[in-house]
């Protein structure tokens, strides 16, 4: 009777001392992201005091994946010769500008800018810019996403600016 109950004690035991170690790591995991998500809170709050200068564009809004057939034949590398796994395409959150809208042939937006998309229901936010579109379209952007397919019309695209970039492309 006494081994049983010693045993069952060591088995018990370390099966205590990791749920405890574990409920604390969880504890501190949960700690830090409520803190970040409150920096998070505070920066998108903040993004409309501090900065005030924007260009915008109306935009058409689209999705490509990254596949042979929508891309080129590396659907893995970005324009810009970033690096991505496809099977996470949608959590990397970037966009291929049409031509028209990128430095190189004219435009305002530099790759790694980060651009503000309002008005997609459900796809709105902060997205980087990281490639190019076909040369065919003009005035739209491209959402990387694994297999999502969607098209919105009338969308706003922004970006924040110095004062002397002001620019109003409504």
């Amino acid at each position: 009777m006494f081994k049983e109950n010693f045993s069952l004690f060591l088995c018990i035991l370390p099966a205590l001392i990791v749920t405890y170690h574990a409920s604390n790591m969880l504890d501190k995991r949960h700690e830090e992201i409520m803190s970040l998500n409150e920096q998070v809170w505070e920066l998108q709050n903040n993004c409309d005091t501090q900065y005030t200068n924007k260009i915008s564009y109306k935009v058409t809004v689209t999705t490509y994946n990254p596949t042979i057939e929508q891309c080129d034949n590396t659907p893995n590398i970005t324009a810009d010769g970033t690096t991505i796994k496809p099977w996470r395409a949608t959590d990397y959150r970037f966009v291929a500008l049409s031509r028209d809208l990128l430095s190189r042939w004219g435009g305002p937006f530099e790759y790694g800018d980060y651009i503000v998309i309002e008005g997609t229901d459900g796809w709105d936010g902060i997205y980087q810019v990281r490639d190019t579109m076909n040369p065919k379209w003009t005035n739209r952007v491209d959402i990387l996403t694994t297999n999502s397919r969607f098209k919105y019309n009338n969308i706003t695209m922004y970006k924040y600016v110095d004062e002397y970039e002001i620019v109003d492309n409504s």
